[in-house]
């Protein structure tokens, strides 16, 4: 009897060291199969990542500044001075857009002034290439004599070049392209470039 009960503990610390081998095995292979490739993702992982509506913020990387012109009277006449403004916006066309509103709106403080009547408003700007399309509403035809209407046009074409200055630039009203602007009969030879309008339009 005491040989068999010998014998049974034996087979039973035998018994016990196999199932712990087996179980470490077993173990170590789930390790190895959850750090390969192959292996699935943990069941939340793939929601936290992708959560839908997630807002992402914009980075600071996509502010752009853009300069609006005032006018300025001096001695001699009236200068072009420029105010620069940041605009976030991921598109030049974005950008130029903001900066328009913005001048349209007209100043708000310090000496310079503008002559864009102030019920002007943005019907739609497009940036083609080396082109830049300004559509404006038919108030910006109204009020003033020919230096009043000089400066609108100085201060349509300096801002829509604020991000390229040699872009040739079209002024358009509801649509149509400004030929004649105002009682006075200011013919605008468009496009216009900055050099074009110092040549042609002094203040």
């Amino acid at each position: 009897m005491k040989g068999q009960q010998g014998s049974n503990r034996i087979s039973s610390g035998v018994i016990a060291a196999v199932s712990a081998a087996v179980v470490a095995v077993g173990g170590g292979a789930a390790w190895v199969a959850s750090q390969s490739g192959n292996a699935p993702a943990p069941p939340n992982t793939t929601q936290i990542i992708k959560q839908p509506g997630q807002v992402v913020a914009t980075p600071p990387s996509n502010e752009q500044t853009a300069n609006i012109y005032w006018l300025k009277p001096t001695e001699k006449g009236v200068d072009l001075v420029p105010q620069p403004v940041k605009i976030a916006a991921t598109q030049p066309n974005q950008a130029l857009e903001a900066a328009f509103q913005t001048l349209l709106a007209g100043p708000t403080e310090g000496t310079e002034s503008t002559t864009i009547p102030k019920d002007t408003k943005l019907l739609g700007l497009k940036m083609d290439n080396n082109e830049v399309h300004v559509n404006l509403s038919e108030d910006f035809t109204t009020g003033g004599g020919s230096t009043s209407m000089m400066g609108r046009v100085g201060q349509v074409v300096y801002t829509a070049t604020t991000l390229n200055p040699n872009a040739k630039v079209y002024i358009e009203v509801n649509g149509k392209q400004l030929d004649v602007l105002g009682g006075e009969g200011v013919e605008l030879d468009q496009p216009l470039t900055r050099e074009s309008f110092k040549q042609n339009y002094p203040l």
